[in-house]
């Protein structure tokens, strides 16, 4: 009897899976690219950066160098006066009150016609937070700086007799003033030697390395420390027009600038 063979499956080639050049045997496909970007960022063929160096510290001005800047600030402006206009101690207060995050010409446009009606705590009081708003509405956050100037009045009349005290101490413990307010109140109402430190006098003392400091605390304190007594009442004032009008923030205009060979910042333009 014939002998019946079935026909048999055509078995399956077997191919041997050959792992991508540079991928160890056991890591997954996915996983791959990442290994070997790592490997190229911290291989010993990889390329070293040098750190980065701290850069020379700027050689501190001299007592002499002082001396001649405020100097030549004296020469060409005697008598500098500040921006902010005001009719006696408490408008100048409320002004500098106002001042905060504002301009100073921003300031001047909303209270020429506030202290027509309100030049004392009493009249303030009697104007209302609610019309001060709309007296002050340009200035930017206008509504808690008003709450400040009616706050800051009654305590004025409860505690001073509405009188603008004449120590720091007590002009900061008033509503929306701090060590700047105080400062410059006391400099230009009461004829105090102070030191009021604002972004433009902050900015020339680290520019110029005059009195370098990552505060404005540590600037004012250093500015004091290195400032000969006969230029502290007008010392300030100099400094802010300077940062106003010459060494300014993103264009310093070092080509007119009255000490600029005296300057220490590496990237002056003369």
């Amino acid at each position: 009897m014939a002998k019946i063979t079935r026909p048999q499956r055509a078995k399956k080639a077997s191919v041997r899976q050959v792992p991508a050049k540079g991928v160890k045997k056991g890591v997954k496909a996915g996983t791959a690219g990442r290994a070997s970007k790592s490997k190229s960022r911290t291989g010993a063929g990889a390329k070293k950066f040098p750190k980065a160096q701290k850069p020379k510290s700027l050689k501190p001005w001299s007592a002499e160098e002082v001396l001649e800047a405020f100097t030549r600030f004296q020469n060409a402006n005697p008598e500098p006066k500040g921006e902010l206009e005001h009719l006696n101690p408490y408008t100048l207060l409320v002004a500098v009150v106002l001042s905060a995050q504002a301009t100073d010409a921003g300031v001047n446009k909303a209270t020429r016609t506030l202290f027509q009606v309100a030049d004392t705590p009493q009249k303030m009081l009697a104007l209302g937070e609610e019309k001060l708003r709309d007296y002050i509405r340009t200035i930017g956050l206008y509504r808690t700086k008003a709450k400040n100037v009616i706050a800051l009045s009654h305590k004025l009349i409860r505690e001073f007799g509405g009188e603008v005290p004449k120590t720091r101490a007590e002009i900061e413990s008033l509503p929306g003033a701090g060590r700047k307010t105080a400062n410059v109140v006391l400099n230009m109402a009461f004829g105090e030697r102070t030191m009021a430190v604002d972004t433009h006098v902050f900015r020339v003392a680290n520019r110029t390395y005059l009195a370098p400091g990552k505060t404005p605390l540590d600037v004012e304190l250093g500015l004091e420390k290195i400032i000969p007594p006969e230029f502290m009442l007008h010392a300030h004032h100099w400094l802010i027009l300077h940062g106003r009008y010459t060494c300014l923030a993103r264009q310093p205009r070092c080509e007119v600038c009255l000490i600029n060979d005296l300057c220490r910042w590496p990237e002056k333009t003369v």
